[in-house]
This record gives structure tokens, C-alpha cells and sequence, in this order.
């Protein structure tokens, strides 16, 4: 099984005045967490802003193969000690997907070390995103290019560190064009940011967009989880830069 746990801050789904409130009434996390709980190797569980700790310890994200994040405007709220465990965990093989404005979730910056700003606009542009390694595991099922006929539009430059493959590029009809599907590997651990995905628009409802993240999840599946050598009791600790 592929224990997958999925963290959102779950504020934009409690505001009635927000669309969100109507096309994810339960949340995006538990949206999610729907169509994956339907595969047959998978074991989801989820987490938000309102669990104690953000719902993440060091002992659950040990018992966790790939956490899917979700963030906008709650970044702040999210506490570094919350972060440095995801990046550790991370590091140490824990897959990780962030899911569009979670480029500026605290885990997903630390683990880039790079601004991962961007440019925006919302306008009801379509997106269409197109498959730049059609032979990539988290592309299989995904024709040429697929279209969202309403997104929030994203724009370079991208501050990102240079992905080791960049899967999809997404266009907007207001002629932006976007790195959006990239991958990375941090240590023991396989990272992958997906752009699709703004609130007000129900995104994670296409069949594609769907797709994309289950593939993302098999291929985040960590092939080896290896403990920090500095923290391994199994090893002799040699000489420590921590006082």
C-alpha cells in the first residue's frame, strides 16, 4: 500500500462567500483524498491548518510514502518547526507534490531554497497544458495536451530551481506560458509541483488533472527511506556541526 496523506489548509472551503465553499464544500484534502481512496493500492488519510501541529509529526510523516499539499493564503500560519519535519522527512525519501500556490508553502520553499515567486492574474483564462515527456510515468494516460476551459493564470518567470524534467508546459489563452509540471530529487526523496488546480475553479474534478496526480503519487513512492546519517543510531557519529 502507498500511505499517502493530504495536507490542506482548509480555509477558502469555509468562507461562504468563496466559490471554493461550492465546488469543494468538504474541502479540496478531502476531494482529493475521494478519487485516490478509490485505488486499490492506496491508503490515504489527510491533514489541515485546524489539526493540532498541522496534523504533521516526525512519527506519522514516518509512516507516510507521499504527502500532497495544499496552500494559499495560510502559508504564514503554517509554523517552521511544520516545515523543517516535511523537508527532513522529504530528504530522507518521503515523496512530496505541491499543488499550485503551494509553490509558496513554507516545505515546498525550503526544500527549493530559491524565492519561488511567480507572476499571476486571475481571469478566467483556459489553460491548455501540454505534455513535454509523453514517455514520463506521471504522463501516462494523458494524451498531447488536455484543456481547462478556466484556471487562474500563472506566468515566468518562475523562480524556481531548474527542474530536473520539466513534464508539462501549460499555455493561456492570454498568451503566458508556464513551467507547469516539474520534478526534482532531494536527497532520498522525489519532489514533484504541479500548477493546476486555483480554488474557484474545479480543477481536481477533471478527469486528467486526476490522472496526472495518481500517476505523481506511484511515482513519488519512495524507492528507499534512509535516515539523516547524523540522526541514525545505527552509525557512528563521527563529528557534529551542531553544538
Amino acid at each position: 500500500m502507498i500511505r499517502v496523506l493530504v495536507w490542506n489548509e482548509f480555509m477558502h472551503e469555509k468562507d461562504e462567500d468563496n466559490k471554493a465553499s461550492s465546488i469543494y464544500p468538504d474541502g479540496i484534502h478531502n476531494y482529493i483524498a475521494g478519487f485516490l481512496g478509490k485505488e486499490e493500492d492506496i491508503e490515504v488519510s489527510t491533514a489541515t491548518l485546524d489539526d493540532e501541529n498541522c496534523g504533521i509529526t516526525k512519527e506519522r510523516l514516518e509512516n507516510t510514502d507521499v504527502i500532497i499539499w495544499w496552500g494559499h493564503c495560510g502559508h504564514h500560519k503554517v509554523p517552521d518547526e511544520v516545515a523543517v519535519l516535511v523537508q527532513e522527512a522529504v530528504l530522507n525519501g518521503m515523496g512530496a507534490i505541491f499543488l499550485h500556490s503551494a509553490h509558496k508553502s513554507k516545505p515546498f520553499m525550503r526544500l527549493m531554497g530559491t524565492s519561488c515567486s511567480l507572476t499571476w492574474r486571475e481571469s478566467d483564462d483556459l489553460e491548455r497544458v501540454w505534455v513535454n515527456v509523453p514517455s514520463h510515468p506521471i504522463a501516462q494516460g494523458i494524451g498531447r495536451y488536455f484543456e481547462l476551459p478556466g484556471e487562474e493564470t500563472y506566468g515566468e518567470p518562475f523562480g524556481i530551481p531548474t527542474p530536473d524534467e520539466l513534464i508539462f508546459t501549460g499555455w493561456f489563452e492570454g498568451g503566458e506560458v508556464f513551467r507547469s509540471g516539474c520534478t526534482w530529487t532531494r536527497d532520498n526523496g522525489r519532489v514533484f509541483y504541479f500548477q493546476p488546480g486555483h480554488e474557484t475553479y474545479p480543477t481536481y474534478k477533471n478527469p486528467d488533472v486526476q490522472k496526472i496526480i495518481l500517476n505523481a503519487v506511484r511515482w513519488c513512492n519512495p524507492v528507499i527511506r534512509i535516515p539523516d546519517a547524523m540522526d541514525c543510531p545505527c552509525l557512528p557519529r563521527v563529528h557534529s556541526f551542531n553544538k
